[in-house]
């Protein structure tokens, strides 16, 4: 039996081999393509090259660029929230909790560029874009209930709008942002808690 045919045997198609970490490797290059360029330069042929795969893939996995967008930007808001989730669950009592929210400021908001350009371009898209302003509503609502572990919902709800703010603030001003001034932000929305 020649290659081709023993591959096609296997379950390939057209005689190459199945790469069933494809589909996720266009999604990984999606999020690192607007990462670099916006969605505005998110283009398949830009994402395909990025994910070493060709062109057609992009079509194949995906019914067009939309569906990609809402994909990659699930898997980003469901990554943030997974953390914020672990940080907030860790916490034992309200001491902790509080530590946990200026842990989730300085230390994973604040992680990087690549964080931040994702969530502005995500939130960018979420004021025009009802199906986006669907999935930020749905990371709100899971950041919320992680803080509601330990704080009554108006609180969380304030600590939430905090945390975004601030995290914008730290990663946009020239001015760098004292690792106390967080504490202290943290220390009076939750002081009544």
């Amino acid at each position: 039996m020649t290659d081709d045919i023993a591959e096609h045997a296997a379950g390939s198609r057209s005689g190459r081999r199945n790469d069933p970490e494809r589909r996720e490797r266009i999604i990984s290059a999606c999020l690192d393509v607007i990462a670099e360029s916006g969605v505005a330069g998110a283009s398949h042929r830009r994402i395909a090259a990025a994910a070493g795969v060709p062109l057609g893939s992009m079509t194949y996995h995906f019914a067009g660029i939309d569906e990609l967008l809402r994909e990659a930007f699930t898997r980003f808001a469901t990554t943030i929230s997974a953390r914020f989730e672990e940080r907030m669950a860790a916490a034992s009592d309200a001491e902790s909790a509080r530590a946990a929210v200026v842990a989730i400021i300085v230390e994973d908001v604040a992680h990087g560029t690549r964080d931040l350009v994702l969530a502005h371009e995500l939130y960018t898209l979420a004021t025009r874009e009802p199906g986006y302003r669907a999935l930020t509503t749905a990371w709100m609502q899971r950041s919320r209930a992680a803080l509601e572990r330990h704080f009554d919902p108006q609180t969380a709800r304030l600590l939430d709008a905090m945390i975004e703010g601030i995290s914008i603030h730290r990663a946009l001003d020239d001015d760098p942002r004292d690792l106390a001034e967080v504490v202290d932000a943290v220390e009076r929305i939750t002081r009544s808690a």
